[in-house]
């Protein structure tokens, strides 16, 4: 185990930089204390590391430390941040006046918010952190990878395989003298084969992680499964045909298809979109806005897996919490920010980038609950249309819920039957009317393998999404004419 994961944020923080909770305490109370209506500080000291294997040599490996923290402020509406990345009490209380000074003290109330409380969770205690594994074995998995994707398929030319880890230690500090920490570890297998034939080249990537040990890509075949996945989805390309384009029916696979779920309707969800009014579900909470077939969760307590967290990044305790049930708006994604605002509980959804930035509402796991049929009669009961299993990159609008998405690896369906790949498909269409129109939900929910990274605001961070299989009617598919 790493120095980090031995240490208790408090007592790492406090060792290093002669922060203790009572000084934190002072920063805040002192500065802020009746003259804002919530106040926090948030320390962070985080290790990444990314090493590249490309043609079999080692093109990148580096290691970085970086450490800072934030001091937010909040009066009304308004929210006050300033941060540094050098942790002393100088720098803090200068932070503090900085952050109150941007709120304004115009609207406050003079008397803090109490932060919700709760016992925060265990999702990821790990043997060994996945940073602290030995260089050479890290680097050793990323040849075996290499050797593994060309041996798939002779057509395979080039391969690069990838892993990235990190750990943060952070802490938060409220103004009324409440203090919570978490130690988090992630990491990230990632393959690329790149296939050629007849002067074409087709690309294909599999991969996953998640806050687990460097062991868990050899558990259950896991590496091999990447390294052949890639290839396949590379040679599946090059005999693909141009998709057709038009109003049909598409069935969506199970597991990462999810990310059109988390964009197409699950940013519409969050907090901040619904209090300012500019969200498609604005409005709409107890109103039917899906199929009654559609229940919609996002659950950050799920263990070990690379979009949950102990406590969110304002140390409220993550939770399970139904978006949709049976179709109707129960919910939706809270930070303290809004949540108060709203008049509303936080969800532990407050998430943030880094030390650098402000938290805001954001997703953890977010995925579909099962249904009842079989996925395969799902694909029988399709006369035409597509049977789309990875998708790519796509954006949407969160004022309207139309959303853009390239599907990287689709079938056509004919008859029943899946039949030819097809390429080029781009599905066109708006989330909460395309989930009123979702007509069969599979019994095999699955979530995706720990790729996720999702990005708002300027801001990323790591995330799961998850789907059974579904059918979903009348989506616009832009492709070839016919």
């Amino acid at each position: 185990m790493t120095e980090l994961a031995r240490t208790r944020p408090e007592t790492f923080f406090s060792d290093r930089f002669s922060v203790t909770s009572g000084l934190m305490e002072r920063v805040l109370g002192g500065s802020l204390i009746g003259k804002v209506d919530d106040a926090d500080i948030y320390l962070e000291y985080r290790i990444n590391e990314e090493l590249v294997l490309e043609e079999g040599i080692v093109k990148k490996a580096s290691r970085h430390v970086s450490q800072g923290a934030g001091v937010r402020a909040q009066a009304g509406t308004r929210t006050g941040y300033a941060h540094t990345d050098e942790i002393s009490i100088k720098n803090l209380e200068e932070a503090a006046r900085q952050a109150r000074a941007i709120a304004d003290r115009s609207g406050a109330s003079g008397t803090l918010a109490l932060p919700s409380r709760g016992r925060p969770h265990d999702l990821y205690t790990l043997a060994e952190q996945p940073i602290a594994a030995d260089l050479a074995r890290k680097l050793d998995l990323l040849r075996r990878i290499d050797a593994e994707t060309r041996a798939a398929d002779p057509r395979v030319k080039q391969v690069i395989a990838s892993m990235a880890s990190e750990e943060v230690v952070m802490l938060i500090a409220t103004a009324s003298g409440w203090t919570v920490g978490d130690v988090r570890p992630l990491t990230r297998l990632n393959v690329t084969a790149i296939a050629e034939e007849g002067g074409k080249r087709e690309i294909g990537s599999y991969g996953g992680g998640g806050r687990v040990t460097f062991d868990f890509f050899s558990e259950e075949g896991r590496w091999r499964r990447f390294a052949s996945e890639a290839a396949r989805q590379a040679v599946l390309k090059l005999g693909a045909v141009a998709a057709p384009a038009g109003s049909m029916t598409v069935v969506f696979g199970p597991g990462w298809p999810g990310i059109l779920l988390h964009e197409a309707i699950g940013h519409g969800l969050e907090g901040d979109f619904n209090r300012k009014g500019t969200s498609a579900f604005a409005g709409r909470m107890g109103q039917k806005v899906a199929s009654e077939l559609v229940t919609v969760v996002d659950d950050g307590t799920i263990p070990n897996r690379r979009g949950s967290l102990n406590v969110d990044d304002e140390g409220t305790p993550t939770g399970r919490t139904v978006l949709i049930e049976n179709g109707i708006l129960t919910g939706y994604m809270q930070d303290r920010l809004n949540a108060r605002l709203m008049g509303m509980k936080p969800t532990g959804n407050g998430r943030r980038e880094s030390y650098a930035y402000a938290p805001m509402p954001r997703m953890t796991n977010t995925f579909m609950l099962a249904g009842q049929d079989d996925p395969a009669d799902i694909l029988r009961s399709v006369k035409h249309g597509l049977y789309a299993v990875t998708f790519g990159g796509g954006q949407v609008d969160i004022t309207n819920g139309k959303f853009v998405f390239s599907a990287s690896e689709a079938y056509l369906v004919e008859d029943g039957r899946v039949t030819a790949p097809v390429k080029g498909a781009t599905l066109i269409g708006n989330g909460p009317e395309a989930l009123t129109h979702v007509s069969r939900v599979g019994r095999d929910l699955q979530l995706d393998e720990g790729v996720g990274t999702c990005g708002k605001d300027g801001q990323s961070v790591p995330v799961g999404v998850g789907l059974p299989t579904i059918r979903i009617d009348g989506i616009t598919v832009g492709g070839t004419a016919v």
